[in-house]
């Protein structure tokens, strides 16, 4: 009975242990999806300060329904310190949850994180936790805002968020990543950089604002800007520099299953096929160097002295080779030698002997003309003979035959094009790709991280979404992604934007233009030929019945 008695406790242990947590965890989540969503329609334009507050409301941070997250004793000695030294929190804000304790510890942390102050062990014990939980949190905030967003445009009547708040979240999750302040710049992610740094890079002379001014500078530039660097340190600073990612950015517009797939009409769906190519920054910014040019050669006469190499830049250097300046060369004057008169005699003989033979020769090439010309009628006419009506219209059926192959090759490639984007989709739909990518360079993210992507279609000028943004998580060196959106209602050019933006790095999102011109539909055929079909094979049937007796009776008629 023992062993039984185990055997059957040890199951439903092994089920307690392993499953409590995972309904334990869910229920947690579905819990703050609840309070996301409730603050997202709330307030459909989400400011920097307002999403911290939201995200940090978050259950996970609250010590009694996730375990994990701890209040300790020493909290209401250190939390009123950091927000003196912060001095931005509305402490007075009775709005809940964001007037909680938990809540209001979790979000002290955060925006110390954000402003890389110094915090005690208990503290930075904490800070690590929930800026661990902040990437997933803003993804789930995302994944809400475009729940509101399809809501919105297919019932009406509710608010969707702005692009805004879905942008800030975007921006959030870099910031948080690499421990920065929104308006701070991007050069302080690499390493060894401070703010006191800065005025080097923005002065008049070098204007470095983004890490791509950095990476397009000369060398000599660079190493002259960073010159409060140590070799040792400007070396690492180029390694992480080099190794930053830069994403080129391809798309491609179609309207799939349709006969013209180029021309996009109203209500029509239309995909946006975006390919993605990743490099290393260095692969992308060659390092420009100064190459001198040869000097070039000018006339004595005109210039006296030595002459100079002119140094330009590579890249204003278009042809390949190096061009040299052509010689300016004297005209020698000769003089002329007395013509005799025997010789001019005999030159006026030889003129006029070839004047005659020219005569000739042109008479004989006239009368050959003719002579091609009378042969070149009688072939035309022929031939024009020959043209029989028949072998006109064999020579037009051939033309259209191979039209017909024309038409039916291109017919047979599109085919054969829409089978392999099927197959390709239903690949990538079977297939389960590593989310292990490029891990992220990052002094102030507790743990590693991969390097990850969102892209959508998006209208700034009217601040809404156009495709929903897609996770990009397995972009290793190309990566196809497809967006889909339906075409605006009405015929007309519209202009859209394809963003991609890193949910890691600060500085390197990629915007591209999209031109959309939408046509009228089509009218659709009611009463097309082919669908006159009856209905069953029994009125087929009882139609020859009737057909085959007034055929008789007919016949029976005349007989009589």
């Amino acid at each position: 009975m023992l062993v039984c008695r185990l055997v059957l406790v040890k199951p439903f242990q092994l089920i307690y242990v392993v499953i409590n947590p995972i309904v334990i965890g869910d229920q947690i989540l579905i819990n703050t999806t609840q309070l996301f969503m409730h603050f997202m329609y709330k307030t459909p334009t989400m400011n920097m300060k307002r999403l911290v507050m939201v995200l940090t409301a978050a259950f996970e941070f609250d010590p009694r329904s996730n375990k994990e997250a701890i209040i300790r004793p020493t909290d209401n000695i250190e939390v009123p310190q950091l927000i003196r030294e912060l001095g931005n929190i509305n402490v007075k804000k009775k709005e809940p949850p964001f007037c909680y304790p938990y809540s209001l510890k979790a979000r002290v942390l955060l925006l110390t994180h954000l402003a890389r102050m110094d915090v005690s062990e208990n503290i930075e014990e904490d800070q690590r936790f929930v800026v661990k939980k902040c990437p997933a949190l803003l993804q789930e905030i995302i994944n809400v805002g475009c729940q509101l967003t399809m809501m919105a445009t297919s019932r009406g009547g509710l608010r969707a968020p702005r692009l805004t708040s879905i942008e800030n979240c975007m921006k959030l999750s870099q910031m948080v990543v690499q421990g920065l302040q929104e308006a701070k710049s991007p050069l302080l992610q690499l390493p060894h950089f401070e703010e006191e740094h800065l005025r080097y890079c923005m002065s008049k002379k070098y204007k470095v604002r983004t890490l791509q001014d950095l990476v397009s500078l000369k060398d000599s530039d660079r190493r002259n800007m960073l010159r409060f660097l140590g070799e040792e340190k400007y070396e690492e600073v180029l390694a992480v520099l080099w190794s930053f990612p830069y994403i080129n950015m391809e798309t491609k517009l179609q309207v799939l299953d349709d006969e013209d797939s180029n021309n996009i009409t109203a209500g029509s769906i239309v995909t946006v096929t975006v390919t993605l190519t990743r490099k290393r920054m260095s692969e992308m910014f060659e390092k420009e160097e100064d190459a001198p040019l040869p000097a070039e050669e000018t006339n004595a006469e005109e210039v006296q002295g030595d002459a100079k190499t002119n140094k330009t830049k590579v890249w204003q250097n278009k042809n390949k080779g190096a061009k040299k300046a052509a010689k300016s060369k004297k005209k020698k004057l000769t003089k002329k030698k007395p013509v005799t008169q025997q010789q001019a005699k005999g030159d006026k003989a030889k003129q006029a002997n070839g004047n005659v033979a020219g005569n000739d020769v042109a008479a004989a090439s006239k009368a050959e003309e003719d002579d091609l010309s009378d042969k070149g009628s009688e072939s035309d006419e022929a031939e024009g003979n020959k043209d029989s009506p028949s072998e006109r219209d064999e020579e037009s059926d051939k033309q259209s035959d191979t039209e017909v192959d024309e038409i039916a090759g291109d017919d047979e490639e599109e085919w054969e094009a829409l089978q392999q984007s099927i197959q390709r989709r239903e690949r990538a739909l079977l297939e389960t790709k590593s989310k292990v990518t490029h891990p992220v360079y990052s002094l102030y993210f507790p743990e590693e991280k991969q390097e990850w992507w969102w892209l959508y279609i998006a209208d700034r000028k009217e601040q809404t979404l156009v495709s929903m943004p897609s996770h990009v998580c397995t972009l290793k060196d190309t990566e196809e992604v497809e967006l889909k959106f339906p075409a605006p209602s009405k015929t007309g050019n519209y202009q859209y934007s394809v963003i991609l933006r890193s949910d890691s790095f600060m500085g390197l999102d990629h915007i591209k233009p999209l031109k959309l011109e939408v046509h009228e539909a089509k009218a659709m055929m009611d009463n097309h030929p082919q669908w006159d079909i009856p209905e069953t094979e029994e009125e087929e049937d009882d139609q020859e019945d009737s057909d085959g007796i007034e055929e008789s009776e007919e016949d029976e008629e005349d007989n009589d």
